[in-house]
C-alpha cells in the first residue's frame, strides 16, 4: 500500500518532516475512538514515502483496537522496511483520555 519515490540528492544528508494531525484508531480495551498526530523525521537514503499512499496506509487504522505503543512500533517498522532510511524518528502524541495524554517516541539507525 505504501508507495516511495526515487531521492534525487542521495548524496546528501537532509531532514524530512511529514506532520500527521487527524491520525485515528481505536482503544482495545474500551473500543473508543483515539485520535493522534504523528510526526515523521527521517533522513531519506535512496527512496522518500509517497504522501497520498501514507495517508491510505494511516487510514487503515481507523478502526483497529491498538495501543499506542504496539502502533508506534509497527508504523515505524513498516516505515524502515519500506525506505531504508539512514535515520527516522515517530512521535505519536495521543490528545487526553480520562486526563492523561501519552507520547510515544521510536527511533531507527541505520
Amino acid at each position: 500500500m505504501l508507495e516511495t519515490f526515487e531521492n534525487l540528492f542521495p548524496q546528501r544528508d537532509y531532514l524530512i518532516e511529514i506532520v500527521c494531525p487527524e491520525f485515528t484508531s481505536v482503544c482495545p480495551k474500551t473500543g473508543q475512538p483515539d485520535f493522534g498526530t504523528l510526526t515523521f523525521r527521517y533522513v531519506p537514503d535512496k527512496l522518500c514515502v509517497e504522501l497520498k499512499s501514507l495517508k491510505l496506509y494511516l487510514q487503515q487504522f481507523r478502526n483497529q483496537g491498538i495501543f499506542y505503543e504496539n502502533i508506534t512500533n509497527r508504523i515505524l517498522d513498516d516505515m524502515v522496511a519500506l525506505l531504508s532510511p539512514r535515520s527516522m524518528t515517530l512521535t505519536a502524541s495521543f490528545t487526553p483520555r480520562g486526563g492523561i495524554s501519552t507520547t510515544v517516541t521510536v527511533e531507527y539507525k541505520k
